[in-house]
């Protein structure tokens, strides 16, 4: 089994962004002398077609207001092939209500009701109907299945649906913990389609997570079994926690309603590009995550430090 990287080691990449780019930058007069004339035209000539293509959908995007969902961290826990298990391929992953184990495991995770639902747009902000979205999130423990220590035998809070005509995949689901050094979150991966989510080849579109708004966490964590999360929460905000804090959740952070007795519904809509493609696991860009309160003993799918004590900075 692949070791759970130490999350000290992820950084949020910055990627050199091409020769499009530059060229889109750059004025032709100052091309034309930096390169030679024909020299120059004929570079023009050769990207003017996507790079234009690229400038129109920007322009529209900008145009519309809309901004694609920050890219984040999957963390060790993904259960996505790049670390460890691959749940994504197990018969019975493809489901609405995950708050189960299936297949060979049984188990089902206790906590306060939440119906979470992901609407994936595309940058023109027309729904993304046809696509596949993998969820996952810690338990009342703040425990991943498949992973953390007690739940190794245990994969519930993991599931696929396939977005409708709106875009919209829904999932019922538990509210998670709030673990030392993360806000409170969900974990989610878009595919193109549910070929591509439960193949185990992808690709991945899209790679982020869903930030919980604080007054509905501080609700939640006033009742029984999440009494850890209070003082956790407590120790870390939107601003200073190391996924989302360059923009405090900006694209991330979900609109909730409900009550600790009726439940809790969860909306997060954001825009992607269809066409991208990102890295499972560690691979996705962005920082660290801090560790569950559950990691697996030493040996566990995943790695992690013996007796559950959580390797230094590891991603949740």
């Amino acid at each position: 089994m692949a070791e759970i990287e130490d999350n000290a080691a992820y950084v949020r990449r910055v990627h050199d962004q091409g020769l499009r780019f530059d060229l889109r930058t750059m004025s032709r007069r100052r091309l034309l002398a930096g390169l030679g004339g024909a020299g120059a035209l004929t570079l023009l000539a050769a990207c003017s077609t996507e790079a234009d293509a690229e400038e129109a959908t920007a322009t529209a995007t900008a145009s519309a207001g809309l901004t694609e969902v920050e890219s984040e961290t999957a963390g060790p826990y993904p259960a996505d092939g790049s670390n460890g298990p691959d749940a994504r391929t197990l018969d019975g992953i493809v489901r609405q209500d995950i708050r189960s184990s299936f297949g060979d495991a049984s188990g089902t995770a206790a906590g306060v009701p939440l119906e979470f639902a992901l609407v994936v747009l595309d940058l023109t902000g027309a729904p993304v109907a046809g696509a596949a979205v993998y969820a996952w999130h810690c338990d009342r423990d703040g425990k991943y299945s498949l992973y953390s220590e007690g739940v190794t035998d245990q994969n519930y809070l993991r599931g696929i649906q396939e977005t409708g005509d709106t875009g919209t995949a829904s999932f019922t689901s538990i509210f998670p913990a709030c673990y030392s050094g993360r806000w409170p979150h969900i974990h989610f991966e878009v595919y193109a389609s549910l070929e591509h989510a439960t193949s185990g080849d992808g690709p991945i579109v899209k790679t982020s997570q869903i930030a919980i708004p604080e007054a509905v966490a501080d609700e939640v964590y006033a009742t029984d079994g999440y009494s850890a999360s209070v003082t956790n929460l407590s120790q870390v905000s939107l601003a200073t926690d190391n996924v989302f804090g360059d923009d405090s959740a900006a694209t991330e952070l979900a609109t909730v309603t409900g009550s600790v007795t009726g439940g809790y519904q969860a909306t997060l809509t954001i825009h992607i590009d269809p066409a991208g493609e990102e890295g499972g696991g560690g691979d996705a860009p962005a920082g660290g995550d801090g560790a569950p309160g559950g990691t697996p003993p030493s040996g566990a799918p995943g790695g992690g430090g013996p007796g559950g004590t959580p390797p230094s900075g590891a991603a949740g």
